[in-house]
């Protein structure tokens, strides 16, 4: 059960264990949570021995250093276990993007909405919804504004505006996400 874990397996793991702990003096635990006091790297590294466990450094801050005596091969496992569960349930989410016109027709209004509808609800990643405007267009930014105004404002009872509308450039952008339901 006493293994040596070398200097490589150490830097990547982050941990201080038997051979490869740095402090002269520790207060040592032993795996039940009872205190054997403070004792020199040597004697603690022997009693672990005895006890067939590892000795890891778990605070190397405190004063005086506190080291424990497991398993270092089932706590290591154990972590990685954690770690696995911890990135199943995270959720990654994308930004799509929506392309407007200010020339856009009533039906493709409604198209587009629906299409923003199923990447909100069913996907549940937020949308960027983008009104390019090219030439003569840009002297009615205020037809332009009003139609992704009004495309918002449609997707208003399943969305929260993240970012308003605002010109960038020869672009209103505005950036929604999926309402958060607790």
């Amino acid at each position: 059960m006493f293994s040596i874990i070398t200097n490589q397996n150490q830097k990547n793991n982050d941990a201080q264990v038997n051979e490869g702990i740095r402090v002269k003096e520790m207060l040592v635990i032993t795996e039940t949570g009872e205190k054997l006091g403070v004792l020199s790297k040597n004697k603690a590294i022997e009693e672990a021995e005895v006890r067939n466990m590892d000795l890891v450094l778990v605070s190397p801050e405190s004063n005086p250093p506190v080291a424990k005596m497991m398993d270092y091969s089932r706590f290591r496992f154990e972590q990685q276990k954690k770690a696995k569960e911890m990135k199943k349930k995270q959720k990654t989410i994308s930004v799509q993007e929506i392309q407007l016109s200010p020339t856009i027709e009533k039906h493709d209004v409604e198209t587009k909405l629906k299409k923003a509808r199923t990447i909100l609800i069913e996907k549940g990643n937020k949308i960027r919804v983008v009104l390019r405007l090219k030439g003569r267009m840009m002297a009615h930014q205020d037809i332009a504004k009003k139609v992704i105004d009004d495309f918002v404002e449609a997707l208003s009872d399943c969305t929260t505006v993240e970012s308003a509308v605002k010109l960038d450039g020869k672009s209103f952008i505005a950036v929604v996400a999926p309402k958060i339901e607790k």
